[in-house]
């Protein structure tokens, strides 16, 4: 995937452009998870194997407590961990195998927060990214989160990027 189709895929939710037909399941759109916690975020920088997204704290994702969701928290870092395994041409993100999310502060509605997602290795069967949360105005550290993933096995295609 080009580096524009991971901006598109990122700023859009996890979709293509709205399908007015699309099929529901309970009434919801399909992939309508990823559009309500990602509706948005904006996409600061991209290069292959970094990316940097800004994102306002809407209401729609706090908890109990008046601040970001620690499920959105960890919803972001498999999306957004996702969409840089694609910035290094991987083919396809395959599936998770761990999710670890250390919670280190609170960001509060209307916070403006920064995201970065950086590769740490993209090997033939494994993908592992670390995904850090920042306050934008300080750069305070709100959460540090690294995904691994196992990517489907290209039989003639190396997929073994280093990072």
């Amino acid at each position: 995937m080009d580096l524009e189709s991971v901006r598109r895929y990122l700023e859009k939710g996890g979709g293509e452009d709205e399908d007015k037909n699309a099929f529901t399941i309970n009434g919801l759109p399909l992939r309508f998870f990823e559009r309500f916690i990602m509706q948005d975020l904006r996409v600061d920088l991209i290069e292959p194997g970094r990316l940097i997204c800004t994102f306002k704290v809407p209401q729609r994702l706090l908890n109990a407590g008046n601040f970001l969701h620690g499920g959105a928290t960890a919803t972001l870092v498999d999306l957004v961990g996702s969409a840089v395994i694609f910035s290094v041409g991987a083919p396809a993100t395959g599936v998770s195998v761990e999710i670890n999310v250390s919670y280190l502060d609170a960001a509060y509605a209307d916070e403006e927060i920064e995201i970065e997602a950086r590769v740490l290795r993209v090997g033939k069967a494994i993908g592992v990214v670390s995904v850090e949360f920042r306050k934008k105005e300080t750069g305070k550290i709100i959460a540090q989160g690294r995904h691994t993933k196992y990517l489907p096995v290209a039989s003639k295609i190396s997929l073994a990027w280093n990072y």
